[in-house]
């Protein structure tokens, strides 16, 4: 058995059922959700290197990137107006998060999906017309509770609506939507850029309407999850959309093991609280440090600031919209690698090898980025050789990323929670990824003023540590229905001192126990 422990399938249930192309399609229809948080990462940083919209909005800025090329190339995007302006979104994200728990569990997935469509819809039109700074910030505020509903809601659903067989491939398509997402927004970027009399930016900003009505409308036709309409009391309404899901008549076991999972998260009377039981301890872990630790892989630094940070190391602006997109390129093309292997190589293979990969290529990006520049931040002529150099390793780091930390950072921490905490779990995830991204959006061009090349080295630190975790801390989950995860907790080296012999039996992950008032429900031998 490996360092992080394992689960002997032979011990779990195996339900039948197909990929059938219903399934398919809702879950390809779902998983739209994620063009919205893309497209806000892609534009964001697009924007702010658009010389019109500095000078309308941030005219400090502005006038230090238009000052003599000698100054410090490393600080002249040093602005805390500028960080607000991108990084408010994410603690909206944050806070609406947590309000998009209650109305996933208790209303259905698909209505969270319709107010994260609408907010983000209102959030685009209000920035496309901005005339001052706090339209922009109010509109980067719905857009962040868009968000917030939208991430928590989606990648539920989409765990809950596919067979387990192939949940990690479906799951990912939330991620590969939102790399398309960035990759769409750098690419108009670069051309909206081009746009005489500079109000091309408003067009950027203004775009987030046409991703926005995709998840609205989506949302509308969309059948809600099986998980869901049991929540609900739909029990008939359930069984027959289980049927069509799975593409077979012979459901009876995995739909008992369902509502018996419903009726046991009925008994739950604060999900929130009960999140701090003893057995939940493996589950808090992971949606807490998962998302901490995405953040820290330095990513965000890259998709957020990627035209920022190419123009910062040498690129004219159009060069440096340009290799934006080549990075979204690189980040889309990777996530499909991801789909391909995640449900064949495994969870654990791709973190461990996507660490090794970021984190190679951190230290040589720091090592040419500090050659050139020194600390002084003044890199003189910078060879187009060297340049191309420097997006080469950060194009690797993306993919390294986009198969790995990018779509495994929502996949894992959806599949492991029951149902009884599968909510509140959830928007705990969400809500640790948007303050921890709200974080390094506020204080990352204050850090590379600061830190210099050596911010490279800070999150490579990161990488190291979120590997050693992922080796010793984080059990393999493909191939086990999601019913049935409770089961890799038990066989665990460390976490199985936390569970139970009684905790998380047979119908799967059920709040369920013996004697001291706690109610029983039968149990079937696994």
């Amino acid at each position: 058995m490996p360092a992080a422990g394992g689960f002997d399938k032979g011990t779990g249930k195996v339900y039948p059922g197909n990929l059938t192309p219903f399934v398919t399609v809702t879950c390809i229809v779902a998983a739209m959700g994620g063009l919205i948080f893309g497209y806000d990462i892609g534009i964001s940083g697009g924007v702010t290197s658009m010389a019109p919209f500095l000078k309308k909005f941030f005219h400090s800025v502005y006038d230090k990137q238009q000052a003599n090329k000698s100054t410090n190339q490393y600080c002249q995007y040093d602005s805390e107006t500028l960080t607000l302006f991108t990084s408010s979104l994410y603690l909206a994200a944050l806070l609406s998060s947590l309000v998009a728990s209650t109305v996933t569990r208790k209303f259905g997935r698909k209505l969270s999906m319709l107010f994260g469509g609408v907010l983000f819809l209102a959030g685009g039109l209000i920035n496309g017309f901005a005339k001052a700074v706090w339209m922009l910030i109010l509109g980067r505020i719905l857009l962040g509770f868009g968000i917030g509903f939208a991430n928590q809601s989606v990648p539920l659903y989409l765990s809950e609506m596919a067979p387990y067989k192939f949940r990690g491939a479906l799951n990912i398509g939330f991620q590969l939507s939102i790399t398309v997402g960035i990759l769409i927004a750098n690419v108009l970027n670069y051309f909206f850029a081009k746009i005489k009399g500079g109000w091309g930016w408003r067009l950027s900003l203004g775009g987030a309407i046409v991703p926005a009505l995709i998840i609205t409308v989506g949302s509308l036709v969309l059948p809600d999850t099986p998980n869901s309409m049991i929540e609900r009391g739909e029990h008939n309404e359930a069984k027959r959309k289980l049927k069509r899901v799975r593409g077979v008549d012979d459901v009876d076991e995995e739909f008992d093991d369902l509502v018996a999972a419903s009726e046991a998260s009925r008994l739950v009377e604060h999900p929130w609280r009960n999140l701090l039981k003893r057995k939940y301890r493996p589950h808090l872990t992971v949606a807490i440090l998962i998302p901490f630790f995405q953040q820290l892989t330095g990513i965000n630094v890259i998709m957020f600031y990627a035209p920022v940070l190419f123009n910062t190391i040498g690129f004219g602006s159009d060069a440096s919209l340009m290799s934006a997109v080549i990075t979204g390129i690189v980040n889309v093309g990777a996530t499909i690698v991801s789909i391909r292997y995640v449900d064949k190589v495994g969870r654990r293979f791709l973190f461990l090898e996507g660490g090794i990969q970021m984190l190679i290529c951190q230290i040589a990006v720091a090592a040419f980025i500090g050659a050139k520049f020194g600390v002084d931040g003044n890199p003189g002529d910078l060879p187009k050789w060297y340049a191309i150099v420097v997006v080469l390793f950060i194009c690797i780091y993306v993919a390294g990323f986009a198969w790995s930390w990018g779509p495994l950072g929502w996949l894992v921490p959806s599949e492991i929670f029951p149902l009884e905490i599968r909510s509140a779990a959830q928007s705990i995830n969400v809500s640790v990824n948007m303050f921890f991204t709200f974080v390094v959006a506020q204080i990352f061009l204050t850090m590379l003023c600061h830190f210099k090349f050596g911010l490279f080295l800070f999150f490579a630190f990161f990488v190291i540590v979120m590997s050693i975790f992922i080796y010793f801390f984080m059990p393999e989950t493909k191939g086990i229905p999601i019913e049935e995860m409770g089961q890799v907790w038990k066989t665990h080296w460390y976490w199985s001192r936390f569970v139970g012999p009684d905790d998380f039996v047979s119908a799967g992950n059920l709040e369920m126990g013996r004697g001291k008032g706690n109610a029983t429900l039968p149990v079937k031998d696994v």
